[in-house]
């Protein structure tokens, strides 16, 4: 009885040790300060591009008028969220909103080159899910929930620790330029790696409840829409057996992302997979930030050694082009 008791308390005791060590083992920020550039480069842009209707998306009485939203008349579903709320449904002034907007375009622009980094990441989460509340359901797609959910993250950890103004500006004063690694970092990491694999499971759920993903019909229904359409790929239809490889190996991917994404073995495969898949969507289907944003999370998954053999150099040239000082 003892030894069974022994072997339990031993399993329980190692089970919490890698439970800590995926937690809260101290990393190095180097993939959480990527993301950081990629993603503050996404806010930036798919936000900027409200700039060309502003009013017509976020004014009191634009496309979404705030009648939309009251429960009482009738128009808002009850079961939506009470706590969905943004600051765009408070403004009545064009003017103001275009300040908000530009405010929040800077934001997500100093996001993007590091500078004053962890205030900008509070507010970049801040503003938009503030603009992502105010456009649903209307104007609400899955990038807008990728960019949430890199920008809260993001302000978890020390994302302006790498590739960023901040450091150079630290450099500047001479500190040693030596990033420590971060129990913080860890933990940013670890909720986009679990949020990613949460997205693709359900995304993998939900195509079984579709009968054309059983029959192998959906890439090809999805490609031949015209409407989605950036680059005709139709010829495939000559190739059918390419199409329901295509829309099955999507189903089996997502579905098994969450479980073969964590070993060393299988985890060069899944994310090659996902690039092809992303770039696909990008180039094929009209949705090019969608699969770029999709990408950025993915790089959640990339060790920070690997990130710094291809950031560090680009850090330095571009400390050197701009400031003539080397950093990474």
């Amino acid at each position: 009885m003892s030894t069974v008791r022994d072997g339990l308390a031993e399993y329980w005791g190692d089970a919490w040790d890698a439970w800590n060590r995926f937690w809260f083992a101290p990393t190095a920020p180097a993939t959480l300060s990527a993301i950081r550039v990629f993603a503050g480069a996404m806010l930036f842009y798919t936000h900027l591009v409200w700039s060309f209707d502003l009013y017509s998306f976020f004014g009191p009485n634009g496309w979404l008028p705030m009648d939309f939203y009251s429960i009482e008349r009738g128009y808002r579903d009850p079961g939506w969220p009470s706590f969905a709320w943004s600051l765009f449904q408070h403004l009545q002034s064009p003017l103001l909103i275009w300040l908000i907007h530009i405010f929040a375009l800077v934001c997500f622009f100093l996001l993007m080159i590091g500078l004053f980094s962890r205030w900008v990441a509070v507010l970049s989460a801040f503003f938009a899910i503030m603009y992502a509340t105010r456009v649903t359901p209307g104007a609400y797609f899955g990038l807008d929930k990728i960019n949430c959910l890199l920008a809260l993250y993001m302000m978890l950890g020390p994302c302006g620790a790498r590739y960023s103004v901040d450091r150079l500006w630290r450099m500047r004063k001479g500190d040693s330029g030596e990033v420590p690694k971060s129990v913080m970092a860890n933990i940013a990491i670890r909720l986009i790696q679990l949020h990613m694999c949460a997205l693709y499971f359900y995304a993998g759920l939900g195509k079984l409840e579709g009968q054309t993903w059983w029959t192998g019909e959906a890439i090809w229904l999805s490609i031949a829409n015209t409407g989605y359409q950036s680059l005709d790929v139709t010829w495939l239809g000559h190739f059918p057996w390419v199409l329901h490889f295509l829309a099955h190996t999507t189903v089996f991917f997502e579905l098994t992302y969450p479980f073969l994404i964590w070993p060393r073995f299988t985890r060069p495969w899944m994310l090659a997979t996902a690039v092809g898949m992303h770039l696909f969507i990008a180039s094929c289907m009209g949705m090019i930030t969608f699969g770029l944003a999709m990408l950025i999370g993915n790089l959640a998954f990339v060790r920070p050694s690997t990130v710094r053999k291809v950031m560090d150099p680009l850090a330095r040239r571009f400390a050197l082009f701009v400031l003539g000082e080397k950093a990474g």
